[in-house]
C-alpha cells in the first residue's frame, strides 16, 4: 500500500532520464576514492552480515552434528526465539542512546564485540546451555548493530539526489552474505576443522567488520 499510495508529486517527464542497462549498472558504482566513508560503511556492513550469516545459517546442522541434541528442529526454534528476543531488547534502546549521544561508531564496535563473544562461545564449548547463551548474545549484539549502523549509513550517503540508489547498493551488502554464507560454511565444516573453525571464522569476520568502522571519518 505504501508503494502504491505514497502521495508524492510525480517527477516531471522532462526530468526523467531514459532507463538504459549500461547506465543503470554504471550508476551503481560509487568511487571509494571520492567517497571513502561510503566504501568503508559498505565493507563493514558486508563483513558483519557475512559473520552473522556464517553464525546462523548452519545452526540446525550444528545442533544435529555438533551439540547432538535430541530434537534439533525444536531446539533451533528455541534459539531463534532467544535470538529474536535479544534483538528486540537492544535495538530500540541502543538506537535511542546513539541518537542522544550523537555517537555511532562506538555502538557498532560494541555490537561486534558482543557477537564475537557469542561466536567464540560456540567455537570452544558446543553444548546446549552455551548455545542458549550465545543465541541471546548474538541477537543482542545484532540488535544494536542493525539500529545504529543503519543510522550511520544514512550519514555517509554521497549525494542527496541518489539516496534510494545508494541505499540499494548498501542493501547488496545485506543480501549477498545470505548467498555466500552457505557456500563459505560448507568447506569450513567439511574440510577445515568442523564447527569450531566455522565459529572461529565467524568471530574473526564479525570483529573485523565492526572494528573497521573507525575508518569512517565523517561520523562520530
Amino acid at each position: 500500500p505504501f508503494a502504491l499510495l505514497p502521495g508524492d508529486d510525480p517527477l516531471p517527464r522532462a526530468h526523467r532520464s531514459a532507463l538504459r542497462l549500461r547506465a543503470l549498472l554504471s550508476s551503481m558504482w560509487v568511487s571509494p576514492r571520492r567517497h571513502p566513508d561510503f566504501a568503508w560503511a559498505w565493507l563493514t556492513r558486508f563483513l558483519v552480515q557475512t559473520g552473522n550469516a556464517l553464525g546462523t545459517l548452519y545452526l540446525l546442522y550444528f545442533l544435529t552434528d555438533g551439540v547432538r541434541v535430541v530434537d534439533p528442529e525444536g531446539s533451533l526454534l528455541v534459539l531463534i526465539l532467544l535470538y529474536t528476543l535479544g534483538m528486540m531488547l537492544t535495538a530500540v534502546v541502543s538506537g535511542r542512546l546513539s541518537d542522544r549521544s550523537g555517537r555511532r561508531k562506538v555502538f557498532v564496535i560494541v555490537s561486534g564485540l558482543i557477537m564475537t563473544v557469542a561466536a567464540v562461545l560456540l567455537a570452544i564449548a558446543p553444548t546446549w546451555p552455551m548455545a542458549i547463551v550465545a543465541a541471546l548474545l548474538l541477537g543482542a549484539g545484532y540488535g544494536v548493530y542493525l539500529s545504529v549502523d543503519a543510522a550511520l549509513i544514512t550519514q555517509v550517503l554521497p549525494r542527496a539526489t541518489d539516496r534510494a540508489k545508494d541505499l540499494g547498493v548498501i542493501n547488496i551488502a545485506n543480501s549477498a552474505p545470505q548467498v555466500l554464507g552457505p557456500a563459505l560454511s560448507a568447506p569450513l565444516v567439511v574440510h577445515l576443522g568442523g564447527y569450531p573453525t566455522l565459529y572461529a571464522v565467524t568471530a574473526a569476520v564479525t570483529l573485523l567488520g565492526s572494528v573497521l568502522v573507525v575508518r569512517i571519518r565523517s561520523v562520530r
